[in-house]
């Protein structure tokens, strides 16, 4: 019997120190730690084209917007780019996806407005709850003149894993994601069977290496929960506040292998 209970505290135990081992080296969500800021790097400018396989979700003409559901007021369109209009709301693709390679290319205003997560803010989210950040997280100084919180950084998966490094471009300037998403699956029962993943490249630098969400994306939730979502559910942009720019979206939906 002391066997038993003995080895069942051993598996718990390991089972509790593999779960925490993904999480990110610090206790707290949004610690404004400097030390877990990550560190700066300077982007090549290489965008990426769409392949032949790819459809596009905006291409920089007026009509592209008929591809997205928003709000009362639509983003403006004008010189190739769509642009966040003040309180526009957040827009979505009307096709809905799962597994998917998303390429997109964004630019915060110039001069910047703001300090912290009120600087050049919106977000990608996949399946309208997994988010990958969006901020003007620039910074010339080792962040002594922009600062936020690491797991809030651009190109975060918000409120959970700070990009590896700062790949960020001056305010103003196009920058790209290229993002491989993997949707979660559940069992007949609604029982997750496999977390949603990705792999984030800023400006063709990976900063995001095959990792794991662990629940929707959110604002200070330490201890998000998965809940059963269909297979495929639309791609979402978001409205924070600021005139983000964004042009040139294609994606490619991806198999299961």
């Amino acid at each position: 019997m002391r066997i038993g209970v003995c080895l069942l505290v051993v598996g718990l135990v390991l089972a509790i120190s593999s779960y925490a081992g993904r999480r990110p080296p610090y206790e707290k969500v949004h610690d404004m730690d400097p030390a877990l800021l990550p560190p700066v790097i300077t982007p090549e400018d290489d965008p990426a084209k769409k392949p032949s396989d790819a459809i596009f979700l905006f291409d920089g003409t007026d009509k592209a917007l008929s591809e997205w559901v928003s709000g009362k007021t639509k983003w403006k369109v004008e010189n190739g780019y769509m642009e966040i209009v003040k309180k526009g709301g957040g827009i979505r693709t009307r096709k809905s996806f799962g597994n998917c390679q998303l390429h997109i290319e964004w630019a915060s205003p110039k001069p910047p407005k703001g300090k912290s997560q009120g600087r050049g803010n919106s977000g990608v989210y996949f399946m309208g709850k997994y988010e990958v950040q969006v901020l003007d997280s620039y910074t010339a100084d080792n962040y002594k003149d922009n600062r936020t919180y690491a797991d809030g950084q651009a190109a975060s998966l918000y409120g959970q894993y700070p990009p590896i490094v700062n790949a960020c471009r001056k305010p103003g300037e196009w920058q790209t994601y290229d993002i491989s998403f993997l949707a979660p699956k559940f069992d007949k029962d609604g029982k997750l069977i496999r977390r949603a993943r990705v792999t984030v490249l800023h400006n063709g630098i990976v900063v995001q290496n095959n990792v794991e969400y662990w629940g929707p994306s959110g604002h200070k939730q330490k201890n998000p929960r998965y809940r059963r979502h269909p297979d495929k559910e639309p791609i979402s942009l978001q409205d924070h506040g600021s005139p983000v720019r964004f042009r040139n979206i294609w994606i490619r939906e991806l198999p299961e292998q």
